[in-house]
């Protein structure tokens, strides 16, 4: 949970046990519960998942009643605890990420948090299986058309409140709002719904880093029990579910989720970061038969919202060595230029990315078309050792969400970062001129914990396969054994282990 975020609550004396011990099951408990978790997930045909602040301390974001929790130390006089990573920057954890390959593996068919790290967005769970009971610090929404705008950065206020910003729909320019709720607001009606509407269908539900104590979102997972459903707790610290519960683990959610999908033969897939942007152009025609033009590079947010993940972009023309090249390094990044009868340009954009990213840079080849253009419908995916050729003409509507998971799948499969995707190409509403929306992947993490399981695996099967053929079974011979290298003598099981 974002720090800013719980000094922006209203004061509440009572919120409940914090500080309570925690539990760890031994070895041998735990292991025989993650097979037992695995096969209650194997055997459900609607399974539930329903999560808390513990599932994101690994990824450096403090949970509120653990020992270090935020309430626990506002209780006890002392000060807050520090984010290990600027709150913007944290990426999903492996269980965050164990959760996409079971909702793409159709065994999780609904997500519900209580956490407004956004972390669930990020990591790529379908906004249509996910319902945040307390809000995304991430997200503005507009009262009027119910249209949800995902910030690249925190949005300042929490409450329900005006942000100053407003809807950019046509015929609509509401006063947009947060979305995260205060101690005294209601929950949100259409996530509410959703979440009750899951429960009550759900025959397991498996409770991930939460100590159920928060009404009254605590009691949606007991509507299962109801219809003869199931309820697994996975905790660090007792909850007062836990005699309800038909399977309680005490372990590191992390850990338990490797288990778990060790079990079920299913992949962790790495977390793929993607931006977006928008490459935009408007163009006038002169007396002189010369052409004005405008290229403007800028977030999809919106013209005066900071592009984060880059640091400057140069400007190139490859066709035309007459033309001057630019390095642009404040935003927005905007090129102006007149040309003489000029009716299409190839414009190369270097995209140089910032702290975080794991490519130094992504080339597009942008081709301006300063003529009428027909209808097109393209979507490229591509590496960033290659170039992009696009026409920007208006394109028929691309589902966006689609667009994004299947960037997301590829560049996983093959570990590419610097992928691009086209998301949309649309003409300008106020001028002549046309703008692409890209969405580019800018790094790809896998966990550590993942890979070490895939690595022990491939060595138990290979020590397996070794121990079979060390016997002739015609000769009744032993043959010598073969050997085998550990993969890596610097393997360090609780670091990240980036892969690009």
């Amino acid at each position: 949970m974002s720090l800013g975020y719980a000094e922006k609550l209203s004061f509440r004396a009572d919120v409940g046990k914090v500080g309570m011990p925690e539990l760890f099951d031994s070895d041998i408990d735990l292991q025989s519960k993650v097979e037992k978790l695995a096969e209650l997930i194997r055997e459900s045909r609607h399974m539930v998942v329903f999560t808390g602040a513990g599932i994101s301390t690994s990824c450096g974001i403090p949970d509120f009643r653990g020992p270090k929790g935020i309430w626990t130390l506002q209780h006890e006089g002392r000060p807050m605890p520090k984010a290990e990573t600027p709150f913007h920057q944290a990426r999903p954890s492996l269980t965050h990420m164990a959760l996409v390959e079971l909702v793409r593996a159709k065994l999780l068919k609904f997500i519900i948090s209580q956490n407004i790290d956004g972390l669930h967005l990020r990591s790529g769970v379908p906004r249509a299986q996910l319902a945040e009971l307390h809000g995304n610090c991430f997200m503005e929404k507009c009262p009027s058309c119910r249209k949800e705008y995902l910030r690249d950065t925190e949005v300042e206020t929490i409450g329900l409140k005006e942000t100053g910003r407003r809807c950019v729909l046509a015929n609509c320019g509401g006063k947009l709002i947060d979305t995260i709720v205060d101690w005294e607001d209601a929950l949100p009606s259409t996530e509410l719904y959703l979440a009750e509407k899951h429960s009550k269908e759900a025959d397991l539900v498996l409770c991930l880093g939460t100590s159920l104590q928060i009404t009254p979102a605590c009691n949606l997972p007991l509507k299962a029990l109801r219809s003869g459903g199931k309820l697994v707790i996975v905790n660090l610290q007792g909850t007062p579910k836990d005699k309800k519960a038909t399977l309680l683990i005490h372990g590191r959610v992390d850990e338990v989720m490797a288990g778990v999908m060790k079990h079920l033969q299913r992949r962790i897939p790495p977390f793929v970061r993607i931006d977006r942007m928008i490459v935009s152009c408007s163009f006038s025609w002169t007396r002189r038969k010369s052409v004005r033009w405008l290229l403007r590079i800028a977030s999809v947010q919106g013209q005066r919202e900071p592009l984060h993940f880059l640091k400057c972009v140069e400007v190139m023309y490859p066709h035309r060595p007459d033309m001057k090249q630019g390095l642009l390094h404040e935003q927005p990044y905007v090129v102006r230029r007149e040309t003489m009868k000029l009716k299409a340009l190839d414009v190369l954009l270097k995209l140089h990315l910032g702290e975080g990213c794991m490519c130094s840079t992504v080339e597009i080849e942008h081709a301006l078309n300063f003529e009428s253009c027909r209808s097109t419908n393209q979507i490229a995916l591509l590496n960033s050792s290659e170039t992009m050729q696009i026409i920007a003409c208006k394109t028929p509507e691309i589902n966006l969400e689609t667009a994004m998971e299947t960037l997301r799948v590829q560049a996983a499969d093959d570990e590419t970062c610097g992928r691009v995707a086209i998301l949309e190409t649309r003409d300008l509403p106020t001028s002549r001129g046309s703008a692409v929306e890209y969405a580019i992947v800018t790094s790809i993490f896998t966990h550590a914990l993942a890979i070490k399981r895939e690595r022990l695996d491939e060595h138990f099967s290979e020590s397996k396969r070794g121990l079979e053929n060390s016997i002739d079974f015609k000769e009744g011979i032993p043959k010598k054994p073969r050997q085998f290298k550990p993969r890596s003598k610097n393997f360090a099981p609780d670091s990240d282990i980036s892969s690009k």
